[in-house]
């Protein structure tokens, strides 16, 4: 049987390091993080920039991933079963509570959305399937983390985004507790200032948490008096999480 290509090895691990980190790496980190020389490194990104897997900036600088691996990452996203099973019921909830819908999994530390609907009204929005969200300041990371066996490295430290982010480590493992207590999670203003989120978890067919749903607004739709998210919005969106989930056969109907 004919061994591993080189060439196709280094080209991956370079994808694989553009989309970590801050995702924009000049040719000599590149080389550096990888032991190469800079010639063969520059060689395979010349390869991935014409066939549009990387893109380079305007001024000849560092690289950053390209349009068409999105692309190729969106056509595995529409054939994700968690993504076909929840097109329904993401849907109703958007209409039930008239918010945005956002559908995520864990994916090295971070959420990656894989479904999102717009909120139903004419305002402007931006779809963001394929986003990476920092999973310790939003309602739908917390979920994850909160049932995922590793969870989250408090040895590395945390972003702060705003005034009211969880960094502390004792602070964060307090939240996941609860969150593993309530069966769902929220954060208000912890990732932009204004905006609150409301995420539960969803369920496979092993009891196994393979993403979270979650609704996303502004903090006057979605909190009441005290800044305690609206218990409606709740209930709707653990009523959508746990539809999935029958979907995905982990609860009887």
């Amino acid at each position: 049987m004919p061994g591993p290509i080189q060439s196709i090895e280094r080209a991956a691990a370079i994808l694989r390091l553009l989309s970590s980190g801050a995702r924009r790496m000049s040719v000599g980190e590149l080389a550096r993080a990888l032991e190469l020389p800079k010639g063969t490194v520059h060689g395979i990104l010349r390869t991935l920039q014409l066939v549009g897997f990387v893109e380079q900036s305007e001024d000849g600088g560092p690289y950053r991933l390209g349009a068409a691996l999105f692309h190729i990452g969106t056509s595995y996203l529409d054939g994700n079963e968690l993504r076909t099973r929840a097109l329904n019921w993401s849907d109703s909830l958007a209409a039930r509570s008239m918010e945005s819908v956002r559908i995520g999994t864990l994916h090295e530390g971070q959420v990656l959305v894989v479904h999102h609907v717009f909120r139903p009204d004419n305002s402007s929005q931006v779809l963001e399937v394929g986003a990476l969200l920092p999973a310790h300041a939003t309602a739908l990371g917390k979920v994850l983390l909160a049932t995922d066996p590793v969870g989250l490295d408090f040895a590395d430290p945390v972003q702060r985004f705003t005034p009211r982010t969880l960094t502390d480590p004792d602070d964060l493992t307090k939240a996941l507790d609860e969150v593993r207590e309530l069966g769902w999670a929220a954060e208000v203003e912890e990732l932009v200032e204004g905006e609150v989120s409301i995420a539960a978890p969803i369920r496979d067919r092993r009891m196994v948490t393979v993403g979270a749903i979650g609704v996303s607004g502004p903090i006057e739709r979605l909190c009441d008096a005290d800044r305690k998210p609206k218990s409606q919005l709740v209930s709707y969106v653990r009523e959508a999480a746990r539809a999935i989930s029958r979907e995905l056969g982990a609860l009887p109907w």
